[in-house]
């Protein structure tokens, strides 16, 4: 698989690198090793010549004493003694710090070579001091050719003999060793170099080796997956990729394979529904077409309508019209005649007002020219001033009027007069239509952040298929239209037009022959924590709710 591949070349690669890299490691490690070596090789040099110098000044000084009898220089052979002993101390912690910080025998061994040697030349220098001494002491007594001559012993023996060959060997020792030192430092350089130029050039020629197969295993499948999706975004969806490997391009030829064969599966699905949708267009195009002959038909139907409503009117206008040429023909007439005539025709002017004023409302609310009041009002103190003109209603048929409200104030906001006219409407109904001795209830309640107002009465009841019509203009149930000669059926839609425009809602429910329950619904307002503590002040209330209508 090819990931197998791309996994073995990556993990070869990274050997050599690793290789590489612990090459390059140990040859910086024993680069600094003998570079370290060899500068303390040079270091101990120079100290071993120090000391050479201080030696020889010091033994020069001794022997001007001696010889010249000079004891100015007293002191500075003190000194020079002081600059020898320290020379020999910094050649022996030099040793024993290398000593300590030996990581090999080699290095060990040096190291402890080197101090035996430091041990031999500080005891041939103390010796050869004391031999100084000891002349010195001779040549106070008085004894100069015997201090001479113990002298010459001193150079010959402690200096020449001695401490000459012990300095001239740790030199000759210490450039040795810088000389191996560098030796070995060039040859691990050289060393170094042609490891990683090997290293270097191995992995150049695997790197070309494993691109070149990677790149052959590659080709031919990137080639058909190349072909196969252009087939496909050409539009060929029956192609399929010929690649039967079980490699991670024959996952994808498989797959692209499967795309192909859903997409044509898809393809077909869209032509089958792109058929049915022709089918329904042209099914509501028919639709259309029939929607198009109702339409002509309730165009129709207005026109008839408002011929009837013309009809209407006229009846009105005509007994007005023949009430007063009665009144006014013939000889003079009582006064009370001519007060039943009066108002006769003021009741018939009355008739026909509120016919108008329903039909300019209805008009007004079509085309959302309604003009409204605006303001926050008790929809109990409304509701129970409106019941007392229903029980005005009520009396000429014995029905009863009972009222059930909330004890508390219930906020709403809309136009008095209007809402007070829905009520008025919902309750002049239900004495129209109710039976004589029966009785209607008035509900008003809070639920939640609705004012609820239901009116149900005990009457006449609407049947189920007319349950739907009765908030269209000028639709009046079959049992209303047997029950009342004088209704127009502009009443419930004024009624919903009203409660619509407030944001509400409007619904009836009815058992014919048991009674009719009409229900309103109204959004309650809340007022603020601080408008609650002017709660009681009506003007307050209606100025923080009044406002423009839109």
């Amino acid at each position: 698989m090819l990931r197998v591949r791309l996994a073995l070349v990556v993990a070869i690669s990274l050997c050599f690198v690793f290789v590489l890299g612990l090459t390059l490691y140990w040859g910086s490690h024993k680069i600094a090793l003998y570079s370290s070596r060899s500068q303390a090789a040079y270091e101990a040099f120079d100290r071993y010549q120090q000391l050479y110098r201080e030696a020889y000044r010091y033994f020069k000084q001794r022997m001007d004493l001696l010889l010249v009898d000079q004891q100015g220089t007293v002191a500075d052979v003190e000194m020079s003694r002081q600059r020898l002993h320290d020379a020999i101390e910094r050649l022996r912690k030099a040793a024993a710090t290398g000593l300590d910080s030996a990581n090999d025998i080699e290095a060990w061994q040096n190291r402890q070579s080197e101090l035996d040697s430091i041990a031999r030349l500080s005891a041939s220098l103390e010796a050869g001091m004391h031999r100084f001494d000891e002349v010195d002491r001779l040549r106070h007594e008085g004894r100069r050719e015997a201090a001479l001559l113990l002298l010459s012993e001193v150079l010959e023996e402690d200096i020449d003999r001695t401490f000459d060959p012990l300095i001239d060997s740790a030199i000759s020792r210490e450039r040795e060793r810088a000389l191996v030192a560098r030796e070995r430092l060039m040859g691990l350089v050289g060393l170094s170099r042609w490891i990683s130029v090997s290293t270097a050039l191995i992995s150049v020629v695997f790197s070309l080796a494993a691109g070149a197969m990677l790149f052959r295993s590659i080709r031919r499948p990137i080639e058909a997956l190349m072909r196969g999706t252009d087939e496909i975004a050409a539009g060929n969806l029956l192609y399929r990729i010929a690649i039967d490997s079980r490699d991670e391009f024959g996952y994808l030829a498989k797959h692209f394979n499967q795309m192909a064969q859903e997409l044509e599966i898809q393809r077909r699905k869209l032509g089958e529904a792109h058929a049915a949708l022709e089918h329904k267009v042209a099914e509501r195009t028919l639709e259309l077409n029939r929607l198009n002959g109702e339409l002509q038909r309730l165009d129709h139907a207005r026109r008839q309508f408002f011929a009837d409503i013309s009809h209407e009117l006229r009846t009105p206008i005509t007994v007005i019209r023949g009430e007063a040429e009665v009144t006014l023909r013939g000889r003079n007439k009582e006064a009370e005649e001519y007060k039943e005539s009066l108002q006769r025709i003021l009741d018939l002017s009355l008739q026909l007002g509120k016919l108008v004023n329903d039909l300019l409302f209805l008009a007004r609310a079509e085309t959302a020219h309604l003009q409204f009041e605006w303001e926050m009002l008790d929809f109990v103190e409304l509701v129970v001033n409106a019941a007392e003109d229903i029980r005005v209603l009520a009396q000429d048929k014995s029905i009863e009027v009972t009222l059930n409200v909330a004890d508390t104030p219930v906020w709403v906001r809309g136009d008095k007069q209007r809402l007070r006219q829905v009520v008025f409407i919902l309750g002049d109904n239900a004495v129209r239509y109710s039976d004589a001795g029966s009785r209607i209830r008035i509900d008003l309640e809070a639920d939640g952040a609705e004012a609820v107002l239901r009116v149900n009465d005990r009457g006449i009841g609407i049947p189920a298929h007319d349950l739907e019509l009765i908030f269209d203009r000028y639709y009046r149930s079959t049992n209303a239209r047997r029950s009342s000669d004088d209704g127009t059926g502009l009443g419930l839609p004024v009624a919903k037009a009203i409660v619509t425009a407030h944001g509400g809602r409007i619904s009836a429910h009815s058992s014919e022959g048991h009674g009719t329950t009409f229900a309103v619904t109204l959004p309650q307002l809340t007022l603020n924590e601080s408008d609650t503590d002017v709660g009681a002040d009506v003007d307050v209330c209606q100025d923080y709710a009044r406002e423009s209508p839109a």
